[in-house]
């Protein structure tokens, strides 16, 4: 966001001495890539480029490896600046209000506060009037330099609406709260005089809604829900009266808030609060805010919600038409300081420069990114630092924003996520964790270990992530032979599932690399770039859980959840689904198919055992595994190839197959039911798939150099699919 009238107030608690982020994480040649860099220092910092092609930097495994690509992008140095960010949701009108200096105004509004803490929440704001909750708790109504304070503490979680008039004819003021609900505690009502004199001048400027709006900024952020604020011209609330009436339940898949009133004083929301929350009135009678709209007037805000940092572009970046497809880093560095942005450069569009395609899944490294995980110890810091690794933890920068494996403040699940700012777990050497055998990678680093093997086994490929595959469906992978996910593509949209099914409907080899794959149905905001959103409802493997009434994604209006829940689980796609997950450990494979006609795929494999090592929890098969099941998709021509087996007390059934505590949905003993299938199949159009059902397969590729039993199936796989 530019500085001037929509300018806000710094609220960071710490700041990293050098940090980017990019403004898209894929590109095509000819297109641009601008860079926003933040740092302390006053020296110029310096900026170079990479090609990707390890991104562990484990020091007995692959290591870190980077071929430099100065013909495209020759090292420059770049001013410093030091660029701020701003966290807490918001709404602001386009124009200035003026309240009634002489016929007096009255603030109306509902509420549903969620946090208490030690520091003003402001609910809504003109000049130097403002309607919010004091450091207790309690409701408080400013008018110039006089205050008034209600006696009785709000209860959390409960709907109330708070009056607070001016009566310029009696010099006084009035502060009511009203529970909505009879049950609720926390009715009063306190009137007293003016003592000084309201200048009119204090009644000017914009409404600020769940913030107070100060010299230009916005600061003193709400927590909670806020329905249907309205300003009415005089002390009483009729219907001629109205200034200006707000209408969250209208136009809710948008950044904008209607004014119903005569004047059209509309507002704009920042950082993205949560809409299509259910309000007051909500009755439970509809489950779908599409249905009910009335029932959906609220907008749930937070003090710690960020979607954009908005910094200033510092530098750009436009790929030359020869630069190969694949992965890249933007590397800066300055003193002592570094940071590293990757991103992707594909093939140009229509124009495939190999016959394997590798999907990436940024939709999924924006939903994890900055998960500040719960089992995070500043202890890890040892093997980070023996290790050369990415320095930053989310879990100490909190206020960068976290990902929707978080709670906000006020324990609500965070439901948006977006790559528009720095993201410390999308850094070439990040560690996911600290402890443990392996390298403990995730996502971005775990990824490269199947491209570092694709390098060492001399396979060409281009990348395309999954907001082309969103954008153009599957004219984006159609000229591809085979397409391969990575080791965790688990956060879709329908525009990316139909056109992995109809690629492989239409004769292209899919291959699924990964685990918990296909998993949770997210939506992309129409106006927002960047900006996904997940409604964790009813089901699944969830760090939090959605309300009830709020399963609907509000960008899209559709049901959220598990795509699963959605008629879509994952065994219809790729053969296998979710079934298992436990600690980031893996075990091995063992072959179960003795079928001659798919000997083709053990050719040269020794043995029964697949995968018992890797770098990856130690085994090919760990941490979440995926099934088959005829019930759930799998067609009946899926052939288990192997079937993982030994693994630990650690690991148990999902949520979605379990049934009671003593029976499941598949109505197997459950030890049965803790694997990981690697499956192949065959589809009427000519495609077919191979899936390996486990998110710590990638990890076993780079062992022994690259030489070993699964990366010699695979190698099998991948040269029959592309031949």
């Amino acid at each position: 966001m530019e500085s001037g009238f929509f300018s806000v107030m710094q609220n960071t608690t710490s700041t990293v001495p050098l940090a980017g982020y990019s403004d898209r994480l894929s590109l095509r040649p000819g297109e641009t890539i601008g860079f926003k860099i933040s740092s302390n220092a006053t020296e110029p910092f310096q900026a170079w480029l990479t090609r990707s092609i390890s991104a562990d930097p484990n020091p007995d495994g692959p290591g870190i490896i980077e071929e430099p690509v100065e013909d495209a992008f020759p090292e420059q140095s770049f001013p410093s600046r030091f660029q701020p960010f701003f966290p807490g949701s918001y709404g602001i009108t386009d124009t200035e209000v003026t309240l009634p200096h002489d016929e007096g105004f009255l603030l109306s509004v509902l509420i549903f506060p969620t946090l208490r803490k030690p520091a003003k929440q402001t609910i809504l704001s003109v000049g130097e009037v403002t309607l919010s909750l004091n450091e207790t708790g309690a409701a408080a109504f400013c008018i110039g330099g006089n205050q008034l304070t209600t006696s009785t503490v709000l209860e959390l979680r409960c709907w109330y609406r708070l009056d607070a008039l001016y009566n310029p004819r009696t010099s006084s003021a009035t502060l009511r709260q009203i529970p909505i609900k009879s049950a609720t505690p926390g009715a009063a009502e306190i009137t007293q005089k003016i003592a000084n004199p309201i200048e009119p001048s204090a009644l000017e400027g914009p409404v600020c809604i769940a913030a107070r709006w100060h010299d230009h900024a916005a600061c003193d952020h709400f927590n909670g829900k806020i329905e249907a604020p309205t300003i009415f011209g005089g002390p009483e609330a009729t219907a001629g009266s109205v200034i200006a009436r707000w209408d969250f339940s209208r136009d809710i898949s948008s950044t904008r808030l209607r004014d119903d009133g005569p004047n059209d004083v509309d507002a704009r929301l920042f950082n993205l609060p949560a809409r299509a929350m259910t309000g007051a009135n909500w009755d439970a009678s509809e489950m779908c805010w599409r249905h009910a709209r009335e029932q959906y007037g609220a907008i749930h805000f937070h003090d710690d919600d960020i979607y954009d940092f908005g910094w200033k572009t510092d530098f750009t970046f436009t790929p030359p038409a020869d630069l190969p497809s694949g992965v890249y880093v933007m590397h800066i560095r300055c003193g002592v300081h570094a940071d590293a942005m990757p991103f992707y450069v594909c093939a140009p569009k229509g124009q495939p420069r190999s016959r394997f395609c590798v999907l990436i899944p940024t939709f999924t490294y924006a939903v994890y990114g900055n998960h500040a995980r719960p089992d995070y110890d500043p202890s890890w810091q040892a093997r980070i630092t023996a290790w050369d690794a990415y320095p930053h933890n989310a879990a100490e920068h909190r206020d960068y924003g976290l990902s929707t494996y978080n709670y906000h403040s006020d324990n609500s699940g965070i439901c948006h996520a977006s790559h528009r700012r720095p993201l410390f777990n999308l850094r070439p050497d990040y560690l996911t964790f600290g402890t443990g055998e392996g390298s403990g990678l995730r996502h971005f680093q775990a990824d490269s270990h199947l491209i570092s093997w694709l390098h060492a086994k001399g396979i060409d490929y281009d990348v395309i992530t999954d907001r082309e595959l969103h954008d153009e469906g599957v004219s984006a992978i159609a000229d591809y032979d085979a397409v391969t996910t990575t080791s965790h593509p688990e956060y879709h949209t329908r525009e990316t599932l139909d056109a992995l099914q109809n690629y492989r409907d239409n004769g292209g080899n899919l291959l699924y690399l990964g685990g918990n794959g296909f998993y949770w149905r997210i939506a992309l905001h129409q106006e927002e770039d960047g900006a996904i959103e997940i409604r964790r409802a009813e089901d699944g493997i969830r760090a939090w859980a959605a309300e009830p009434g709020e399963y609907y994604n509000a960008f899209d209006g559709n049901y959220g959840g598990l795509w699963r829940r959605n008629g879509r689980p994952p065994q219809m796609l790729a053969g296998v689904g979710f079934s298992a997950q436990g600690e980031f450990n893996g075990s091995y494979y063992r072959r179960k198919c003795f079928d001659p006609q798919y000997d083709w795929i053990f050719e040269g494999v020794e043995g029964d055992l697949l995968g018992d090592f890797g770098f990856s929890g130690s085994g090919a098969a760990g941490f979440e595994l995926d099934r088959a099941d005829q019930r759930l998709g799998t067609p009946e021509n899926c052939t288990v190839l192997a079937s993982s087996e030994k693994h630990g007390k650690d690991f148990m059934l999902v949520p979605e197959e379990q049934l009671t505590h003593l029976t499941n949905w598949a109505g197997e003993p459950e030890e049965k039911l803790l694997r990981a299938d690697m499956v192949y199949f065959e589809v009427p159009g000519g495609g077919s798939v191979f899936a390996t059902g486990s998110i710590t397969f990638c990890g076993s590729l780079p062992w022994n150099d690259y030489e070993n039993n699964v990366s010699k199936l695979l190698e099998n796989v991948v040269w029959k699919a592309i031949e």
